[in-house]
């Protein structure tokens, strides 16, 4: 991440959502009110001007977008269907019982500001580093702050999420909760996705679920995103926000037990993989 800048990784997701709204099947790709939502904060959040705004929702960003797809098949879209399946998740969450949600990682991302309306009694809360989360707050003050949505600036890269959740009076521990880490884990060490999946199981309570998505591992454990990983990973890393993380598909029941959560092929539906991207539901166990 760039001293003081928003993350680019976020930015470039919301664009990419900007951009499918230029899609004629757009409707197909896209939760209702996300692109609207979307092209709302960031213009209010001051992160990009109605220039480029104009410019991301034209047919040929729409190309310039597909035309990466020779590197990572699929990619362009995913990104809609990943917030698609985030989306039905919580819901069906909610439904079951959650009445705590928690998006770690938030970016510019709108979920919790269009559902909190409509689940008022469910508290919506979002982490992410301040250089991205405060101007994502000016944005949101700015379309209208819902009374059940807790922005909280922090870097989990310094604080763990045990304490910045400690020193926010309305997160109960006890709670049930459903815990979304979309697009996240794979910039994150080793360690820190083990120390956080242990921490996600500590701040919530019985019942409660976590959704993640992942990057999957070769078989000799290195990151594998095809053919071209090699020229991905790199450009990646000149971003300053490389791939770290991985995990080989079959090594992630044994890997969830031992941190308090099963993952639940139910739950998870059809999920399979999204562009780079495997998608994963897990319960906690008691």
């Amino acid at each position: 991440m760039r001293e003081g800048k928003p993350s680019k990784t976020a930015l470039k997701v919301a664009t990419i959502i900007v951009a499918l709204g230029a899609k004629p099947d757009a409707d197909q790709i896209l939760n209702p009110g996300l692109l609207e939502a979307t092209e709302d904060l960031l213009l209010a959040s001051g992160v990009l001007g109605e220039k480029a705004l104009r410019w991301t929702k034209t047919q040929r960003m729409v190309s310039i977008y597909e035309a990466f797809d020779w590197m990572l098949p699929g990619q362009f879209q995913a990104i809609g269907e990943r917030k698609v399946f985030c989306e039905h998740q919580v819901r069906d969450a909610i439904s079951a019982g959650a009445t705590q949600i928690l998006v770690l990682g938030a970016g510019f991302d709108t979920m919790g500001w269009r559902l909190a309306p409509e689940f008022p009694h469910v508290s919506f809360f979002e982490i992410d580093h301040p250089a991205t989360a405060l101007p994502k707050a000016k944005g949101i003050a700015a379309m209208g702050q819902r009374d059940n949505l807790f922005l909280i600036p922090s870097d989990l890269g310094n604080r763990k999420l045990i304490d910045t959740l400690a020193a926010n009076n309305s997160w109960r521990s006890d709670a049930q909760s459903i815990i979304v880490a979309e697009g996240l884990l794979m910039y994150l060490p080793g360690d820190a996705v083990v120390d956080l999946f242990s921490q996600c199981a500590a701040v919530s309570g019985a019942k409660s679920r976590i959704i993640f998505t992942y990057i999957p591992a070769s078989t000799d454990g290195r990151l594998d995103v095809g053919k071209w990983t090699g020229l991905v990973l790199w450009l990646q890393k000149i971003t300053g926000e490389p791939w770290l993380w991985s995990m080989q598909p079959k090594n992630l029941t044994s890997f969830l037990a031992e941190l308090g959560w099963k993952n639940d092929p139910v739950l998870e539906g059809g999920a399979g993989r999204h562009g780079a991207e495997l998608y994963t539901v897990a319960t906690k166990e008691i």
